[in-house]
């Protein structure tokens, strides 16, 4: 019976492949452009694209899929809850952090384009649509209060309307300019108290069903802003006597943020409409999957969705030249809609949609079984990647050669990963497919106690063979992620590379080099956290190596910015005496 089950299912897909069209038929005027929806190659309206570089959901949509009874949780600057293209799948739930009433406002029209992208009605005659057109949403405006209490609500506690979402979509990112100790005392309570929410929320509710967690990985390839008390500052890397100039290296890396590092953030990192790494997008070894997340629209193409509505707020104005491209197609004479958003925030936007689609194909899975089959149906994006290498003169002064993000690779267990892409780009219509011939859940989640080796190893300056250690692990655990929590006494942090290589020879770069890292003057770097998804699948027993890499002798430096404190360079002397690693701890999630 299974056998016959499985041929009638690819005989029907078979069939709606055949019929399906170029594009997703509906009355809706912007659909044409969403090339996030269905990436024809001319669709962009400012430049083209390239074919076939998008969600991939034509047979999906056909079969009627839409995201039906699946609610999504958008927590963000808010809603604008009565707009046109959203009102009909708004439904109870949705908090005012500020106010206490059941409308979030959006202040900016951030969090009403991110609800668009995962949500829009289709067929209304107004804008585009959502990736998850039938799904149902709930809006918070925690950005606007970023309080415990704020975060409690939102996440899905206590038991409010939130509670009933099967997924929780956080468009937003940190970018700490320093690791957190996590087990420091001003630190631990908080983060314990948000771990035991989302593994709540992530596996109990929705009567066992659970929920995911989706984050974006953040903007910050190239630069990021910081705070030091109140005083923002721009901090950007300076190489080779050029500002901006990070030897093709990512300055932020998303493993910078300890609340990317935990498991139950599905992180996302962002691919533009020439299926490439948009140009901004954080990247690190915690990244999951790509999405669509588009480029400044300015010059290439951004993400159709929704805006504020009129032509008085939101991105697109009657003033705004951001969307003039949009207001030239005389499509949306009520500035209802725009064309200018773009970022992990909209990744992070459609990944939601995309899971709220493979829900409702199958509303009997539950969420750690719908990642795995994201994971499993995800496709190897920019094949021909090879990531990155730097070249340094080291200690000795010779010049070598050291590969600071690795390119694709097959993990032992037969998943492609990149640093990038984490397992490729969510292909909805093969998720789907899995998920209706999935009858069998994820075995039940175990996390192993942490494995710890205490033994000080010195981390010599600027050489390409840096330090290495084992833990001899025997827990017999198919991994579903790998977290890392190590001290380090270093003078530089933003030299240092973090490899961590399992017992099936699969090498994962969890901190890349030439970050933006600011160091404590004399304070080592304690308890920093790290997560890894490249061992996906793997055997968690064997030999696991560490390796930490000094890979500049003092040639590069960062530099902060202010307009009242003006241009200010750090790490501009090299270090003088080697580091110290001073611990690392690994722990599993498996089953």
């Amino acid at each position: 019976m299974y056998i016959k089950k499985t041929l009638l299912s690819c005989c029907l897909l078979g069939a709606f492949s055949s019929l399906a069209a170029d594009h997703l038929t509906n009355s809706d005027p912007l659909t044409p452009y969403q090339w996030h929806l269905n990436n024809s190659g001319h669709n962009g309206l400012t430049t083209n694209t390239v074919t076939g570089e998008d969600l991939n959901l034509l047979n999906t949509d056909m079969q009627g899929i839409k995201g039906d009874g699946v609610t999504v949780t958008v927590i963000d600057s808010g809603i604008e809850l009565s707009h046109p293209d959203l009102v009909n799948n708004a439904i109870t739930g949705s908090l005012n952090l500020l106010t206490g009433t059941a409308t979030p406002t959006d202040n900016t029209g951030h969090g009403t384009a991110v609800a668009g992208i995962i949500a829009a009605q289709e067929n209304n005659n107004i804008g585009g649509r959502g990736v998850a057109p039938n799904a149902d949403l709930v809006g918070f405006n925690y950005l606007d209060a970023q309080t415990m209490s704020s975060w409690l609500q939102s996440h899905g506690m206590p038991l409010t309307g939130s509670a009933n979402s099967r997924v929780y979509n956080q468009s937003y990112s940190s970018k700490p300019a320093l690791f957190k100790n996590v087990d420091a005392e001003e630190h631990t309570l908080s983060l314990q108290l948000k771990e035991r929410v989302m593994q709540q929320v992530s596996l109990n509710s929705n009567n066992g069903l659970g929920a995911l967690f989706v984050k974006s990985a953040g903007n910050a390839f190239y630069q990021y802003t910081t705070f030091f008390g109140d005083t923002p500052f721009q901090v950007f890397p300076y190489e080779q006597q050029q500002p901006f100039n990070n030897a093709g290296l990512p300055f932020h890396n998303a493993n910078l943020s300890t609340d990317n590092a935990s498991f139950w953030n599905m992180l996302v990192s962002a691919y533009n409409a020439n299926g490439k790494l948009a140009s901004y997008s954080s990247v690190g070894a915690n990244v999951f999957l790509t999405a669509p997340g588009g480029e400044n629209a300015q010059s290439q193409a951004g993400i159709v969705t929704t805006d504020m509505s009129g032509c008085a707020a939101g991105f697109n104005t009657i003033n705004s030249t951001i969307d003039i491209p949009l207001q030239n197609t005389g499509l949306d004479s009520h500035c209802d809609a725009t064309a200018a958003m773009y970022g992990t925030s909209a990744a992070a936007a459609n990944t939601s949609g995309a899971i709220a689609l493979v829900m409702s194909a199958n509303p009997q899975l539950d969420a750690r079984t719908i990642k795995h089959i994201l994971a499993t149906t995800a496709r190897k994006l920019d094949g021909s990647n090879a990531g990155v290498d730097i070249n340094f003169t080291d200690a000795n002064g010779d010049a070598v050669s050291y590969n600071a993000i690795p390119g694709w690779q097959q993990n032992a267990a037969g998943y492609n990963v990149h640093p990038f892409y984490g397992l490729g780009a969510i292909d909805v219509d093969a998720a789907v497919a899995m998920a209706q011939q999935t009858t069998a859940l994820l075995p039940t989640l175990q996390v192993s106690d942490w494995h710890t080796a205490n033994t000080e190893l010195t981390i010599p300056d600027a050489n390409v063979n840096g330090v290495q250690d084992t833990l001899a692990i025997t827990d017999n655990l198919t991994i579903e992620a790998v977290q890392l929590k190590l001290s380090i006494d270093h003078t530089r942090m933003r030299d240092l590379a973090i490899e961590l290589i399992s017992p099936s020879g699969t090498r994962s770069v969890l901190l890349s080099p030439r970050t933006g890292l600011i160091n404590a003057t004399g304070t080592p770097v304690q308890n920093a956290l790290l997560l890894s998804q490249h061992f996906y699948g793997e055997s968690a027993s064997g030999q696991w190596q560490i390796r930490l890499i000094d890979t500049d002798n003092g040639t590069s430096q960062t530099l902060l910015y202010n307009e009242q404190a003006g241009l200010l360079s750090i790490n501009d002397t090299n270090n003088n005496v080697d580091g110290t690693l001073l611990s690392w701890s690994l722990r599993f999630y498996g089953h």
